[in-house]
């Protein structure tokens, strides 16, 4: 296990939890990702666990937002997907959260302090929906080592980190 802090933006929040995860190899292209976090057109997560998620500084500023699965659904059958937690004052995205997962919390590697291993792999999801202008596949350059899926792999982000022997 090892312990991360993390804080927005302009320093309103800050967080800490523990992680046995924290590789951030996966860029998610998913419209949601890319819409709520900015960047390079996607979105890098890391794993960690909600028992151990603390808000040290901001916990009344904490805001929350549910995105649509599908906003070409009627209203009566949209699906909403996990929360996603921001600061409200400089729209720091800094963690997103599934009921369907408990157990963990999914912090954006971007709001992270705490210096990051750099992965020896990446991998790209959700490219069905990754824009052309930031699709890895038609991009100049190739990401060494590099896998690619056109929505989710059958793996977890905790397997990953296992079968590459990065779990802590």
């Amino acid at each position: 296990m090892i312990d991360l802090k993390g804080s927005c933006h302009c320093g309103d929040i800050s967080f800490e939890f523990s992680s046995q995860a924290p590789v951030p190899f996966m860029r998610c292209y998913c419209s949601i990702c890319r819409k709520t976090s900015g960047g390079g057109g996607y979105t890098i997560n890391i794993i960690g666990l909600t028992s151990t998620l603390t808000v040290t500084q901001g916990a009344d500023k904490l805001k929350s937002y549910r995105a649509i699965k599908d906003k070409s659904q009627p209203v009566d059958k949209q699906v909403l997907c996990q929360k996603r937690f921001f600061c409200p004052n400089c729209a720091s995205y800094l963690w997103a959260h599934s009921e369907e997962w408990e157990q963990w919390i999914y912090p954006y590697a971007s709001a992270i302090d705490t210096p990051l291993k750099v992965p020896p792999a990446t991998t790209s999801i959700m490219l069905g929906s990754a824009p052309e202008w930031t699709d890895p596949r038609k991009l100049p350059r190739k990401v060494v080592d590099n896998e690619m899926f056109e929505e989710y792999p059958e793996y977890s982000l905790e397997m990953w980190h296992k079968d590459h022997g990065e779990l802590v």
